[in-house]
């Protein structure tokens, strides 16, 4: 139960960060979400009947296979904050900040008056 709430808080933190416009806060997002995905690996693999990970007197063994997943979750998120962090260094020097431009709404241009929406007719008219 506890491992859940703190995969939620996570997972629900690094999506907020994503959100954001500036780069490095996109990049602990991503660092969050790659936390939330380690912890929840290792919560698939039953954290209340987790054994030690090396065979002791009973002979049982912890299951490898979470452990290897998070491992790997642990690396591709190292490489994602790596890569995102050094996009925003470069953001830096070359436009002087780190924000995203807003796309989302497309802005709206003004034409001239002779311009049609056959523009295609016109070139081909030319040629």
């Amino acid at each position: 139960m506890t491992a859940a709430i703190i995969v939620g808080l996570l997972a629900a933190g690094g999506t907020y960060l994503i959100l954001q416009r500036g780069i490095v806060r996109i990049a602990l997002g991503f660092t969050l979400l790659g936390h939330a995905a380690t912890t929840l690996l290792i919560a698939s693999g039953g954290v209340a009947r987790r054994v030690a990970p090396f065979a002791d007197a009973t002979g049982a063994v912890a299951d490898p296979l979470p452990q290897a997943f998070a491992l790997t979750a642990i690396v591709i998120s190292f490489g994602i904050t790596a890569f995102l962090l050094a996009l925003a260094f470069r953001s830096r020097d070359a436009i002087g900040h780190d924000d995203v431009e807003d796309r989302s709404v497309p802005e709206e241009r003004s034409f001239p008056a002779d311009h049609d929406v056959h523009v295609g007719e016109r070139e081909r008219d030319h040629r």
